[in-house]
């Protein structure tokens, strides 16, 4: 894991991929590539965005596909280091199985999205690919939000959710279909509209952003603001950003838009080209995030 500098607005997000036995390798394969190659400077390769860290119950998890992957750290270890990462994905693979057992990913879900309700001073985003939603709905995290899945699970994803709601007595979830991916708690509007680093104006839409309103800018801000901290702690789920994406190559398109938002456009824009992907937009809910 890199050493941090709390002065540097560009240092790596911390990345947590938890990889279940029988997970899908492109929900996982996707993101990585599109996380690993984002640059703060293109044309400086020592300008890595994130820092990507793989866990799993073993030292070696097997895919759905058949191929082999070797985790870094275990699932106990991620428990132990949770409040190092910026970011937790989960991906979908094997999901009868892991909701018939109560096996990782579960626990892991759940004890970040308690880290955050517990320590709002830091922004922290939750990203599920494919079938890897249906985990945060039996945890119940998506109580309230609006979240989609793979279309073929869409019923499955649907009852999963009913059920944490009646559960656990709160908000039933809005499913989206036919979105590429779903977006909730954002960045908040905070003071003037000239003055907030967080929400794009209407104005700004045909030229270039102020350099204010950069993505790595607004996420080192949003970390260090009081006005932040305490918004984000009066939030749902104290305030912890969850994104789920639709089925397997969504997972792009996810990964793309938290380049976006944690980078910037141009960092995002360029592993596209990259990668010669066309990045398809999702929804984000109740306003723009950067």
């Amino acid at each position: 894991m890199a050493n941090k500098t709390s002065a540097a607005s560009d240092e790596p997000v911390e990345v947590l991929f938890a990889l279940q036995d029988k997970f899908n390798l492109l929900d996982f394969a996707g993101p990585l590539e599109v996380l690993a190659t984002a640059l703060h400077d293109k044309n400086d390769e020592n300008t890595k965005a994130f820092e990507c860290t793989i866990a799993a119950a073993e030292p070696k998890v097997l895919s759905e596909q058949g191929v082999v992957i070797d985790s870094q750290i275990s699932f106990k270890e991620a428990h132990e280091r949770l409040s190092d990462f910026d970011v937790l994905v989960i991906v979908g693979g094997n999901s009868e199985g892991v909701l018939k057992g109560k096996t990782e990913p579960l626990p892991i879900i759940t004890a970040f999205a308690e880290l955050q309700k517990n320590d709002s001073s830091r922004e922290r985003t939750l990203l599920s690919v494919c079938t890897g939603s249906l985990f945060l709905a039996e945890q119940g995290i998506l109580s309230g939000l609006s979240a989609t899945t793979h279309p073929d699970y869409m019923t499955k994803f649907e009852i999963l959710c009913s059920n944490a709601a009646q559960r656990d007595l709160q908000e039933r979830t809005d499913v989206v279909e036919d979105a590429r991916y779903v977006v909730n708690n954002l960045r908040f509007e905070l003071g003037d509209e000239d003055e907030n680093p967080y929400v794009r104006r209407k104005s700004d839409t045909d030229r270039r952003p102020s350099n204010a309103r950069k993505g790595s800018i607004s996420f080192k801000s949003s970390n260090s603001r009081r006005e932040s901290i305490t918004r984000r702690a009066a939030m749902r789920l104290g305030g912890l950003r969850v994104i789920t994406a639709g089925g397997v190559s969504a997972g792009l398109d996810a990964a793309l838009y938290l380049v976006s938002i944690l980078v910037d456009d141009g960092s995002a824009n360029e592993v596209a080209r990259l990668l010669q992907h066309e990045w398809v937009k999702g929804t984000v809910v109740d306003g723009l995030d950067v």
